[in-house]
């Protein structure tokens, strides 16, 4: 079979380069995601928990109708009831971050693709390999550079869950009626007015499951990031897993699920409002 590659020699001789090279980066960086966490933290934390429960039971029925508005409203409850408020506001402020930065680099990415084969062709094997390297291994590059807490989870979160959002942007894009895109060079529009008027309009349905996806993924990665010091739900999943307590460990878990369907559900009917505040008009 003949030497083995030396490919770890070559990823960590990568890494150190990468670690000594652009360590005033990875500092800015690290300032950049703690400071947009706490944000997110202070702005979840600062209503009182039954005036936010109310708050977003009310967004929920107006989204999606009866149902999921009891739905939030009994489910956010039953999390502040079991004592995980505080902690659901920490995974909600980390998830929201991650994902707020997902969909920043996605975006762009997913638009850029769409417009050039050659980056499309370039960007789907790096997706693939992003979307099924094991979350873990992101873990151990991240806290090299981050070092411990919420930072490297948030950083190993935006990794695992930016491609779907990359990936739907440009299906979206792709899949706009060409006579239509036609329709607007003839009446000479430039190619900024047709992204905006045009293509990401109609693409926006699509986009918008893209975005969902990546904020799922991110929520699936708080109980992995919980094991470099990333606080909320997660920590409280795998401190029952270390300990053993099964029934806290339940609790904790239900409490991400709750959450998981709101977000979802949420992001789901999002576009769906607009369309009927446009009817009153």
């Amino acid at each position: 079979m003949g030497p083995k590659l030396p490919i770890a020699e070559w990823v960590e001789g990568l890494v150190d380069w990468l670690g000594s090279t652009f360590e005033w980066l990875f500092g800015f960086i690290s300032s950049l995601i703690e400071g947009t966490v706490n944000l997110f933290s202070l702005l979840f934390h600062f209503p009182p928990a039954l005036v936010l429960i109310v708050l977003v039971a009310f967004l929920a029925y107006r989204a999606a109708g009866l149902m999921l508005g009891i739905f939030t409203l009994l489910g956010m409850l039953l999390i502040a009831n079991l004592g995980f408020w505080d902690h659901t506001m920490d995974t909600l402020a980390l998830v929201m971050t991650s994902a707020f930065l997902s969909v920043i680099v996605g975006l762009p990415l997913g638009i850029w693709s769409a417009r050039n084969k050659t980056v499309q062709n370039t960007l789907t094997p790096l997706l693939d390999f992003m979307q099924t390297m094991p979350a873990f291994v992101y873990l151990i590059p991240a806290v090299t550079f981050f070092g411990l807490g919420v930072v490297p989870g948030v950083i190993a979160s935006v990794i695992f869950a930016v491609p779907p959002t990359i990936r739907l942007t440009n299906l979206g894009i792709r899949q706009v009626p060409f006579d239509l895109i036609e329709a607007a060079d003839a009446f000479g529009t430039t190619p900024g007015q047709k992204l905006w008027k045009v293509q990401l309009p109609l693409a926006l349905p699509t986009l918008m499951a893209g975005i969902n996806q990546t904020i799922m993924l991110s929520l699936s990665m708080v109980v992995i990031a919980s094991m470099i010091g990333a606080q909320g739900l997660g920590a409280d999943v795998y401190r029952a897993v270390t300990q053993l307590k099964t029934g806290e460990g339940f609790e904790a878990g239900l409490a991400v699920v709750i959450l998981a369907i709101v977000l979802d559900r949420l992001t789901q009917h999002a576009i769906k409002m607009k369309p009927k505040g446009e009817k009153k008009h």
